[in-house]
């Protein structure tokens, strides 16, 4: 596979500021532990929301154009041929903006540790997903929505 031909798709619901295009070479090189996404992104946009993961670890290698790196300690620009790594826990907090004008291409590796959490701090949201699509017990929920280990367990 080279990295420059695959052809990207896009999600239809993704909201304005979101709309990237992406595809996950994982599964077209058939890994299962390692992860890797390419993603284009347009003036404007971003991959995802600011968070940070557990269970993972996820690297950034920028290809094309000049991408804002939100993190815990403020932002930084990157350009083709950098590189950063997102460790495990809050530390490893993030966004990839595109700022700029010119389109960025950049692709971002991770670990495939399942199950695995994501928190997002601005939303103040938690994500768990306990395999791989998350099946029917991936869970994603506001922390004020936290319960007692207790609760519905006793009369």
């Amino acid at each position: 596979m080279n990295i420059h031909d695959v052809e990207l798709s896009r999600d239809d619901d993704d909201p304005k500021g979101y709309e990237a295009g992406y595809v996950r070479l994982g599964p077209l090189l058939g890994s299962e532990r390692l992860g890797a996404t390419i993603y284009e992104l347009e003036q404007g946009n971003s991959n995802c929301p600011y968070h940070y993961e557990y269970g993972n670890e996820e690297w950034l290698l920028v290809l094309a154009g000049k991408v804002t790196v939100r993190h815990p300690g403020g932002e930084t620009e990157l350009g083709p041929g950098d590189l950063a790594c997102f460790p495990n826990g809050p530390d490893g907090a993030h966004k990839l903006t595109n700022k700029g004008a010119e389109t960025v291409r950049l692709v971002v590796f991770s670990t495939k540790n399942d199950p695995s959490m994501a928190v997002y701090p601005d939303s103040d949201k938690i994500g768990a997903w306990p395999q791989p699509g998350g099946g029917d017990d991936k869970l994603m929920v506001r922390r004020e929505s936290n319960v007692d280990y207790w609760d519905r367990e006793v009369d």
